[in-house]
């Protein structure tokens, strides 16, 4: 008997210290593979929509903060990108040398806690000539400049080290770009080049003012993402027709039950923060409204408030939502990808992490 277990323990051991070796020599025939991968080139013509963070700024390990990447074509561009936004798109294998510009909704630190990470990856990629543009309302030139000034010293030392030929000085940081309404407009084309139109339109988010929602429209397809707002008639008339509509969204009734924890625990702040969150937030209901209401072809919940540690909180999370819009309605996730080929009609859901080459 203790030959046997002899035998065991040491083939138990064999098989650990074959581990390592086996795993660096997957490691060493996948890494190219999938380092040169290319999911944005690969995809079909049209815009898509890939989630790199659909949670909010509670602690969530499933979902980091704000961030969606929507490429049109082979063009890509950030509307938000919260913390950890960099990591998860890194995920994705979108390369950040793709990325054209980054659309802010506005100023709250869960979209744009993730914008010096972000930065610092496209500076040093590739296709990196240009310093990133980062698109916003009135009050983007001093989010911009902050940032600037808190990475200056890190530049610096980055182009030390790897040289101008990688981290070249001139193109370190971002360069802002402020829109504003015209008189009495709530909406405003920010990009339009014959291919792709980019409008920006008003949404209540008071207090955080100003606070604004994307339109995209490309080949005959078209979204809207809502940024964070309550149900809002604006959205929903420039929403008019959209094929997808990504909305955020927060439970009022989940959230009381967080908030009623933190009163019954003695965090008093913490309660009222929470007795707070729910008047500048769509509910489901709401936001499944604003779909209906505006004869959208796919609706989206992101932002997603409170945190559903439990697939089974789904139901409670959506409540009526699913009467209230009939057509397909999902809450996303980190790594979600929506894609509306050009000269279809539908929403194609998928998952762009853990798949493509050496997955």
């Amino acid at each position: 008997m203790k030959t046997l277990i002899a035998l065991i323990a040491a083939s138990a051991v064999r098989s650990y210290r074959l581990r390592g070796p086996m795993a660096l020599a997957v490691t060493k025939r996948t890494l190219p593979r999938r380092m040169s991968a290319d999911p944005v080139g690969e995809m079909p013509d049209g815009l898509h929509a890939a989630v790199g963070g659909s949670g909010s700024p509670l602690p969530d390990p499933k979902r980091g903060n704000p961030c969606l990447a929507v490429i049109a074509g082979e063009r890509v561009f950030i509307v938000d990108a919260g913390e950890r936004a960099s990591e998860t798109l890194t995920r994705m294998r979108i390369e950040p040398g793709r990325i054209e510009a980054v659309l802010l909704t506005h100023f709250h630190s869960d979209h744009i806690g993730g914008l010096g990470s972000l930065t610092i990856q496209r500076w040093v990629a590739e296709q990196t000539t240009t310093r990133m543009r980062v698109i916003g309302p009135p009050g983007v030139e001093r989010v911009i400049a902050g940032y600037n000034e808190a990475f200056a010293l890190d530049s610096g030392y980055r182009t030390a080290h790897h040289g101008e030929a990688v981290a070249r000085s001139e193109i370190g940081g971002m360069t802002a770009e402020p829109f504003s309404f015209p008189q009495g407009a709530d909406s405003i084309v920010v990009l339009d080049d014959g291919a792709l139109k980019i409008t920006a339109f008003e949404v209540d988010h008071s207090p955080a003012e100003p606070a604004v929602g994307y339109r995209f429209d490309y080949k005959g397809r078209s979204l809207v993402v809502s940024g964070d707002t309550s149900y809002s008639p604006v959205l929903v008339r420039v929403a008019a027709g959209a094929d997808l509509l990504i909305h955020d969204a927060l439970s009022p009734e989940l959230t009381k039950l967080v908030g009623d924890a933190a009163a019954a625990a003695g965090l008093a702040a913490r309660a009222k923060i929470f007795a707070d969150i729910p008047d500048y937030h769509a509910s489901p209901g709401e936001a499944a409204d604003a779909a209906r209401e505006a004869g959208v072809g796919a609706l989206a919940l992101t932002h997603i408030v409170p945190p559903l540690p439990l697939k089974a909180l789904q139901g409670p999370f959506l409540g009526d939502a699913r009467e209230r819009f009939t057509g397909p309605l999902w809450i996303a996730r980190d790594g979600d990808l929506y894609s509306l080929p050009s000269g279809g009609k539908g929403v194609e859901r998928s998952s762009m992490i853990g798949r493509g080459p050496g997955a």
